[in-house]
């Protein structure tokens, strides 16, 4: 099962939206005949990988154990169901991490493999298997993806100079790291004073990664040009408006920039709030329908804050440079607290140098607990 989580770990950047699923196949005295990784969304998943390698191999899988690290599928999506697969190809007894909790599947796998006299165990590397794939689980019993927040900040809390100036703040080593966590994601988010300011890519350049995340962009009155860089070819590109107007002068204004938007190949969508913003957990459920499991945000200190002040955001991921800038932009604009014990709680999850600078991932407490 260890080597099995370690496959799954290799789909990383690779099966979103579908879970990071590893499988390993043994025969009775241990020898390994097939291993494999889930493929990108639309390929094979774990289980018909590792078939097929023990196949190429001239290895007989019949009555061999299936290491798995998610229940196998039961249902029929862009790829056939793996309980299938492993009942048809003679397997003997699954070992599986945990239950998906997909819908579509959540436990039927298990019963259809019971049904054909496979045995099955459950348990093994659970934790594990869930830590690989939070956004997964996040979105489907939840109904939002997880959320993680990308700070890069001086030592004393400063993610920019009362100018605006803040490239760069980290170091070249935080950059890169940051851009293994962009190619996690399913999709990057922003607002779009970042779109302006910055005239940022969202995408991903300084590690190699097969797909690129989404972007997503809020912007209540689409102000986005529709030169913006973030416009980039092999990826969608998600804009959430409000579309409130005062006159219709407004209103055909607010139109023309959304046409000249679409023609340039974004889904505008219209959340609107009641603060005449738009709606930030109407954009996390909406995301979650795109198949969207982790969103990785990389925002400025408003957006920043009315994330937090929603309790949307899950994690932190934190970026400190050895250097104190003074007063400057902090990391989030929050409302004023009157007692400490308004605090978000959270919990460190790890704390280690990145080059020059140092890099903290903090979970608010309570969080991954489906």
């Amino acid at each position: 099962m260890t080597r099995a989580l370690g496959l799954a770990a290799q789909a990383l950047f690779l099966s979103n939206p579908n879970p990071r699923v590893g499988c390993v196949i043994t025969a009775p005295n241990g020898q390994v005949l097939g291993e494999g990784f889930t493929q990108q969304a639309g390929g094979p998943h774990a289980e018909v990988m590792a078939l097929r390698d023990a196949a190429r191999q001239g290895h007989d899988v019949q009555g061999a154990t299936a290491w798995v690290t998610l229940e196998p599928c039961a249902h029929q999506g862009r790829t056939g169901p793996c309980c299938d697969a492993l009942i048809a190809a003679g397997i003997g007894k699954v070992v599986a991490s945990l239950e998906d909790p997909n819908p579509l599947v959540a436990g039927q796998g298990f019963a259809r493999l019971r049904a054909a006299g496979v045995a099955v165990e459950v348990g093994q590397g659970a934790a594990q298997s869930r830590e690989l794939n939070l956004g997964f689980f996040s979105r489907m019993v939840r109904g939002t993806p997880w959320v993680r927040l990308k700070v890069a900040a001086s030592l004393d809390g400063s993610t920019a100079l009362h100018n605006g100036a803040s490239q760069w703040i980290t170091s070249e080593a935080a950059r890169a790291d940051g851009h293994a966590w962009r190619a996690r994601a399913c999709a990057v988010l922003t607002g779009v004073g970042t779109v302006l300011a910055d005239q940022p890519r969202l995408d991903v350049r300084a590690v190699a990664t097969p797909r690129q995340p989404h972007a997503v962009v809020l912007d209540s009155r689409l102000q986005t040009p529709p030169d913006a860089p973030v416009f980039i070819a092999c990826r969608a590109c998600w804009i959430y408006a409000a579309g409130q107007f005062c006159t219709e002068t407004d209103r055909a204004a607010f139109a023309a920039r959304r046409q000249a938007l679409e023609a340039r190949g974004a889904t505008v969508t219209l959340l609107p709030g009641s603060d005449g913003r738009v709606d930030l957990k109407a954009v996390l459920q909406d995301l979650a329908r795109h198949g969207v499991n982790e969103l990785h945000v990389e925002a400025g200190h408003t957006l920043n804050g009315a994330l937090l002040d929603a309790g949307l955001v899950d994690e932190l991921l934190l970026y400190l440079a050895p250097t104190l800038l003074g007063p400057g932009r902090g990391m989030a604009a929050r409302a004023p607290l009157a007692d400490l014990a308004q605090g978000i709680p959270l919990e460190f999850e790890s704390v280690q140098p990145v080059g020059p600078d140092l890099r903290i991932v903090a979970r608010v407490r309570g969080r991954a607990l489906f």
